[in-house]
């Protein structure tokens, strides 16, 4: 995703409240990894999609912005034995998730039971469980962007996708779960979560990550 599709998304999005939604969203992410008592953030996706890529911004996000829990533990369904630490943890830690902890799922579609009952589990023993998910409904018309009219979803996807949003405390549905888009929403959460909550609007959060994208180094070790 570069710097000009960033900012003709600015533009096109602009007025839709689509960026607001972002922004809410992203805030209160930061919230909750900053209140007082504050515990790690868990990242987690489904068996069927890893969110390396969000994995990646918000670390970034953690050191350009000094929120140091911004920096997510990702957690993944079937770890290989020879993964490296960072990246060997798995789902048992959202069942040791406790009051303190935000659990972030990352769901382009179907959301299976397992993880649902860990998400559960966590939440139960105080963790705050954020959702952005992939729910919603596609405008062909743009590339599958957010907030356009109708495409069904498949109905499977629908049901564990509503269960995900039963045990949200915070949820933004993407309205897509095509690659660019959904991973182009979680490049706009990311630099949001990086700026500090009310302290600048969502045009100017999108206009400071076109400006990254264009000159910024990566700082990830993922």
């Amino acid at each position: 995703m570069d710097a000009v599709r960033v900012s003709a998304l600015r533009e096109r999005l602009a007025g839709t409240g689509w960026l607001e939604a972002v922004g809410g969203f992203a805030g209160s992410l930061r919230r909750s990894v900053e209140r007082r008592g504050a515990g790690e953030l868990l990242l987690v996706g489904t068996e069927a999609y890893e969110p390396w890529h969000l994995a990646a911004h918000l670390e970034d996000e953690a050191a350009w912005s000094a929120v140091p829990r911004l920096a997510p533990t990702l957690l993944r369904h079937r770890p290989p034995a020879t993964a490296p630490t960072h990246l060997a943890h798995d789902l048992r830690r959202l069942t040791e998730a406790g009051r303190g902890a935000t659990v972030l799922v990352v769901a382009p579609a179907a959301v299976g039971a397992p993880l649902l009952e860990r998400v559960q589990d966590a939440r139960r023993h105080g963790a705050t469980v954020l959702a952005l998910d992939g729910a919603g409904l596609v405008d062909p018309s743009t590339d599958g962007g957010p907030a356009g009219p109708t495409d069904p979803a498949d109905p499977a996807d629908l049901a564990g996708l509503a269960d995900l949003a039963g045990l949200a405390h915070e949820r933004l549905a993407v309205g897509t779960a095509a690659e660019e888009p959904f991973d182009l929403a979680q490049h706009l959460v990311s630099a949001a979560a990086g700026q500090p909550v009310g302290r600048r609007s969502a045009l100017g959060r999108l206009a400071e990550l076109a400006g990254r994208l264009a000159s910024a180094p990566s700082l990830s070790r993922w």
